[in-house]
């Protein structure tokens, strides 16, 4: 008896480019929505939650178009956020980073993300498939948890649109990575959202 969480990053919104925030997906982004709606086809999803930002949301519209036994519910603690300021222990090389974000998003992010965990990394009986539609940023504090790495390396994974992280947990046992970042499914044209595009 396994229960699986699928973290998926939206796909690419048009505003990316302009550095904008959100917006609807650009049409390489419907294309990795639909690519990875039938990557997943086969899942007998039991839950399908997704980040309330337009670009996560039209992502899980697109997938409920494909896959019509599933009903993707909005998730307030799946927002896009900053999990952590600059630790004792963060690498100088990220303060510019940090440079424009406030203490209260900070602390907005921290709360988040540890209400997040305690919601969603938490163990259920029987074989239990979740997906989970949301942001980089919050991925990346899933994978880092489980991995009981330091707070500051969440800084250091990234997760391509449409990208698929797969976390798992078996009875009596501790949360593990199945896979990160998977993008078989996407051909090169289409694996954006990375800082550099691997040439496989």
């Amino acid at each position: 008896m396994t229960h699986y969480i699928y973290l998926v990053r939206h796909g690419e919104h048009q505003d990316a480019e302009y550095g904008l925030e959100d917006g609807p997906l650009s049409p390489r982004g419907v294309r990795q929505a639909g690519l990875l709606a039938d990557r997943l086809s086969g899942v007998p999803f039991d839950a399908v939650w997704h980040s309330p930002l337009l670009r996560a949301t039209e992502t899980a519209k697109i997938l409920a178009e494909r896959m019509p036994a599933i009903d993707p519910q909005p998730h307030a603690l799946l927002f896009d956020c900053v999990p952590t300021g600059m630790c004792e222990d963060t690498p100088s090389v990220f303060e510019p980073f940090f440079g424009g974000i406030t203490e209260e998003e900070i602390e907005a992010g921290q709360a988040q993300m540890g209400d997040a965990v305690n919601e969603f990394l938490v163990r259920k009986a029987g074989d239990v498939h979740e997906l989970l539609i949301t942001h980089n940023f919050v991925i990346s504090w899933f994978v880092r948890e489980v991995l009981g790495a330091e707070e500051w390396r969440w800084l250091t994974l990234n997760q391509a649109n449409c990208g698929l992280t797969i976390l798992a947990q078996k009875k009596g046992r501790p949360w593990s990575l199945v896979s990160h970042n998977d993008i078989a499914h996407l051909p090169y044209e289409l694996r954006t959202g990375l800082p550099e595009n691997p040439p496989v």
